[in-house]
Order: structure tokens, then C-alpha cells, then sequence
């Protein structure tokens, strides 16, 4: 079971995609881990990725898919996996596509989790960051006991940049403009499942699974 997740920054799509890890006991891979372990190991697809990273460049797309084809033909991959934050333009969805057919293996779904831009923009602005362990809260999913101080450490919170709403539609936008053709190129392979992420976090895992039959 090979699956790609979609869906806009704040949809929720790498909770659904530990979640479906988990459950069909595959691994979760996100291009920021691949990133991370090469470097850390110091592979030579490490080493190439990690000079464009250190002089603040986007790493090219040839290399991306070089470092996921790799990360996907280890031995615990061997019954599928759950890409996560890739691909995020067309040329990187072609490059993939191609690469696992020299290997004889193709994505089997590509779910879109769907989430109007306002409801993310209004999910985004109610996180709530600890200043000292750096424990994530949400004003009205998963409050502190105590209004604007962390559970765990007793330090203040705040309201990240990143999370912060001016930040956020910049992000959508940009979501938009790369990542979304995507779900036309996946409706065109007749791959493309769209679940509401609107509702509840178990709710739209439940939908999941009717899709991954159960």
C-alpha cells in the first residue's frame, strides 16, 4: 500500500498519515526525516543536499526524489509506505512516478485532505507555543488547564509566526499556486481520493480507511 498525502499546510494530513502508519504498520515518511537521517549519517545524498541547505537554497528536485526513491526501497517499506509532504510540484509527481516504475512499483492512492483556507487560517491562529519546552497547544482543540501557561513547565505561551494569520495565507497561497495541480495530475491517473477534513481527526481517519479497505 503505497500512499501519497495531500492537502494544505494545517489540514491536518501528517496526523492522518501517522495514523495510517500505525494502524497498517508502514512507515511515515516525511522528506524533513529523509533530510535529517542522511545528513546525520553522512550518505553521499546527504552530503549534496546538505550544501544547498546551508546556503539557504531549495534542494533541486532530481536530488528529492533521489533521496525518497532510496528512503522507499529499504526493507521496512517492502509492504508500502505513507509519503507525506511530497511530492509538492508536478515535475517532482513525474520524477517519482517514473522512478518507481524503473522499479516496477507505482503510488496506489493519493488522498486529499480537504480543508476550506478559512477554517485553516482560524485552525492555525488558535495554536499556542510554550516559550520554554516548546510543547503546541490549541485555544479551542486542546487548551492548557490554566489560560496562556504550559501544563508541562509552567512558562508562558505564544502565538508562533508561523501560525500567526498573515503567515498563514501566504503559505495557502503558495499551496495553491504549486501543490495544488497536483490533485489534477492524481484525478488524471485515477488515483486521487479527497476526504473532509473539516471534521473530527477520527472521523476523517475513519474515512481513510474506507478508502484503504479497512
Amino acid at each position: 500500500m503505497k500512499v501519497i498525502m495531500l492537502g494544505a499546510p494545517g489540514a491536518g494530513k501528517g496526523t492522518q498519515a501517522k495514523k495510517i502508519a500505525a494502524k497498517y504498520h508502514v512507515p511515515h515518511i516525511s522528506t524533513g526525516d529523509i533530510f535529517r537521517a542522511n545528513i546525520k549519517n553522512g550518505t553521499e545524498l546527504g552530503k549534496k543536499a546538505k550544501t544547498y541547505m546551508d546556503q539557504g537554497l531549495l534542494v533541486p528536485d532530481e536530488l528529492v526524489v533521489d533521496l525518497v526513491v532510496d528512503r522507499v526501497n529499504q526493507e521496512d517499506c517492502v509492504d508500502g509506505y505513507v509519503l507525506d509532504g511530497f511530492p509538492r510540484t508536478i515535475p517532482q509527481a513525474e520524477a517519482l512516478d517514473k522512478a518507481l516504475a524503473a522499479l516496477g512499483q507505482k503510488v496506489d492512492y493519493a488522498i486529499n485532505v480537504e480543508v476550506p483556507d478559512e477554517n485553516i487560517v482560524t485552525r492555525m491562529g488558535g495554536r499556542r507555543a510554550c516559550v520554554g519546552c516548546g510543547a503546541t497547544y490549541h485555544l479551542e482543540y486542546a487548551p492548557t488547564k490554566k489560560e496562556g501557561i504550559c501544563d508541562a513547565c509552567g512558562r508562558e505561551l505564544i502565538l508562533r509566526d508561523d501560525d500567526k494569520p498573515e503567515t498563514v495565507t501566504k503559505r495557502l497561497n503558495v499551496y495553491h499556486e504549486q501543490t495544488q495541480p497536483l490533485i489534477d495530475y492524481y484525478t488524471q491517473a485515477g488515483i486521487l481520493k479527497e476526504v473532509d477534513g473539516t471534521v473530527d481527526i477520527e472521523e476523517v481517519f475513519r474515512a481513510i480507511t474506507v478508502i484503504l479497505g479497512e
